[in-house]
């Protein structure tokens, strides 16, 4: 019956209008403030990649590796494998002959997740360090990634993939396409150790807000009490520490409180980039009572040269004689405007009366920020 009527109604344009508007508002009348999961807003202490990085070589390259004589140290690379694989290449009549193009010397980069197990396989990625021109078809040899202590967690190899073109003519004529000296070999490293850090036996956790913010901090603390109370202590505006309740592990305890919803505080923020001329105001932004006169002034100089040309026997010179026209153009239509109080839509509004642009908002801005008008803090990127 109700979905019969509402049918009816739409058959009017007027009414329409109505239902649309109503059902609209219906629908938008949902939770406005949804709270944010505790695990999208913190990061968990111990619980994060680690840098991982080797140094290797990429072999099997057409002629586009590195030029030995202008990158020593790929060439001692080259000797010092071949040593380990039992050629000698102290020999003076052999150290002449390493003479090659298709080896380029590279770094090689790794992120390793948290808690991987010996014999999972994770990305690396392959830059070179030498004057190679590409790295493509290439393929690395084994090469060990350690971490920041120094201790070897991973072991990088396979084929190098770019997706980069690049091709070159006998005359010097070229054309690239993307970073051939740089690639990916996906699943090209083997974790062959752990990090060691175990979870579940640690007696305290602590999360660490990646927005720090008292009210924050203080909400995130208040929620987990009501699940769990007594577990958890805001410290201070990014670290909340938390002890698991008894009888329950740590793993238990986070996987009950990451889902728990909070409504993150965030303070007063303008975000500009005046490259791309982008301006991002958050919702609590407040101007206090202020006026604001936006115009631009044209200034155009014109210049047609003109000949002048002498009488006939006048014994006069055929020259070019300036001719310059000046144009002062001020836009109309820009008004003052007085706002007191305004909010972040109340500013939009009246900024789009008058016309700006996002470039002269950035200028508009800067100057209310100046003037200390603008209750908030200005980032400029």
């Amino acid at each position: 019956m109700a979905a019969s009527v509402i049918e009816s109604l739409c058959m009017r344009p007027l009414l329409r209008l109505i239902v649309l508007a109503i059902l609209g508002g219906a629908i938008l009348a949902g939770p406005a403030n949804a709270g944010s999961r505790i695990k999208d807003i913190v990061d968990f202490e111990g619980v994060r990649e680690n840098m991982l990085v080797g140094y290797g070589l990429v072999v099997g390259l057409n002629n586009t590796g590195d030029s030995l004589q202008n990158a020593p140290f790929t060439k001692q690379a080259i000797q010092s494998m071949m040593e380990r694989l039992g050629v000698n290449t102290h020999d003076p009549t052999a150290t002449g002959l390493i003479n090659t193009k298709n080896v380029a010397a590279v770094m090689v980069t790794a992120r390793l997740p948290p808690f991987a197990a010996p014999g999972a396989q994770i990305d690396a990625t392959v830059s070179a360090m030498g004057d190679a021109k590409s790295l493509l078809g290439g393929t690395l040899l084994m090469t060990s990634l350690i971490g920041a202590d120094g201790q070897a967690y991973a072991a990088a190899q396979g084929t190098v993939q770019t997706g980069a073109v690049s091709a070159s003519g006998a005359s010097g004529s070229s054309i690239t396409r993307g970073v051939p000296t740089a690639g990916r070999i996906a699943s090209g490293a083997i974790v062959e150790r752990e990090t060691g850090f175990d979870l579940d036996s640690m007696a305290q956790l602590r999360l660490t807000l990646r927005n720090p913010d008292f009210t924050t901090a203080r909400r995130i603390a208040e929620a987990i009490n009501a699940a769990h109370p007594g577990t958890a202590v805001a410290e201070n505006p990014t670290i909340i520490a938390l002890r698991a309740p008894a009888g329950q592990d740590m793993v238990g305890f986070v996987t009950d409180i990451e889902d728990l919803d909070v409504d993150p505080e965030a303070p007063a923020k303008v975000v500009i980039d005046e490259v791309s001329g982008v301006v991002v105001m958050g919702a609590d932004v407040r101007i206090s009572t202020v006026a604001i006169a936006q115009g631009n002034l044209t200034i155009s100089v014109t210049e047609t040269p003109r000949v002048s040309q002498p009488a006939p026997f006048s014994q006069g010179v055929t020259t070019t004689v300036p001719d310059s026209k000046v144009k002062v153009d001020e836009q109309k239509g820009k008004k003052l405007m007085m706002v007191g109080g305004a909010s972040l839509q109340s500013v939009v509004t009246g900024l789009n009366a008058l016309g700006v642009t996002p470039r002269d908002m950035i200028s508009i801005l800067q100057a209310i920020k100046a003037s200390g008008a603008l209750q908030a803090d200005i980032q400029v990127m």
